[in-house]
């Protein structure tokens, strides 16, 4: 079995993300104006060019010690436009059925998205689904989260995390209390992780948001309406959308240069 029980430490505490499982209480990501604070960061948040996010994606997977997993782990930012905490409580059994086959039209489950809600999940983009296939069997070779049970999630465990560390332990969550005295947890070695990602490719400010948002600009380039992006970033509203896609640097650039 992948999971652990919870660990417990003084100060910031981290917890195994699937806790719950094991007759303890199950992680409660959200917080109350979790879109409101989603869409903030995302306003703010840089917008990755293709060939910056190629670049990124070549050096990935070529350094650090666990190169595929890492390319999928830009895959699934940049491709789909998860949070950090999203992509941490994936489980095998969100991409794949127990026959191993891709789930390619499937749901965020609520218990993990960032607002609480449901939204479509789609692994339906090639780029993405051959980074996670590479590293899936890359975990496979590595016998990093398998069971005896060949057959089933190619013969991974469907229950435990999608994305593991490079010793193939689950990815820990930081239990920490804010000012207000609310509780609010984050997976922050995964945020640490893409921010490296970024900064090994030379791209300074490099985030899962940037990924959220470079994804939201690119898909309005392309001419996808604005509810159609708010569905898919599971954002709360279209004026929400409209922030972050109308500050987008290409388009901006190509006003200025029709001013004179």
């Amino acid at each position: 079995m992948v999971c652990a029980r919870a660990a417990i430490f003084r100060g910031p505490q981290e917890i195994r993300p699937f806790a719950g499982r094991f007759g303890e209480p199950s992680v409660n990501l959200h917080q109350n104006g979790a879109s409101k604070r989603a869409c903030s960061d995302m306003t703010k948040a840089l917008v990755v060019e293709k060939h910056q996010f190629a670049h990124m994606a070549k050096v990935a997977g070529v350094t650090g010690q666990s190169p595929q997993r890492d390319v999928a782990l830009l895959a699934v930012a940049y491709g789909i436009g998860l949070q950090s905490n999203e992509v941490a409580r994936l489980l095998v059994s969100d991409y794949l059925y127990s026959d191993g086959s891709i789930k390619r039209e499937t749901t965020l489950r609520r218990e993990i998205a960032f607002n609480g809600k449901e939204r479509a999940l789609f692994w339906t983009a090639r780029y993405v689904r051959h980074a996670l296939d590479e590293y899936l069997a890359a975990r496979l070779s590595q016998g990093h989260g398998v069971t005896t049970r060949s057959q089933e999630y190619r013969g991974l465990d469907g229950s435990g995390p999608l994305f593991l560390t490079s010793a193939g332990t689950p990815l820990l969550f930081t239990k920490r209390h804010t000012s207000t005295g609310r509780i609010s947890y984050s997976c922050e070695s995964l945020t640490a992780i893409y921010r490296r990602l970024h900064q090994q490719a030379g791209i300074d400010n490099g985030s899962a948001n940037a990924a959220r948002r470079t994804l939201a600009v690119n898909l309005r380039r392309n001419g996808v309406d604005l509810d159609t992006i708010r569905s898919l970033l599971g954002l709360s509203s279209l004026s929400a959308v409209k922030r972050i896609v109308d500050s987008d640097p290409v388009r901006l650039g190509a006003i200025v240069a029709r001013v004179i």
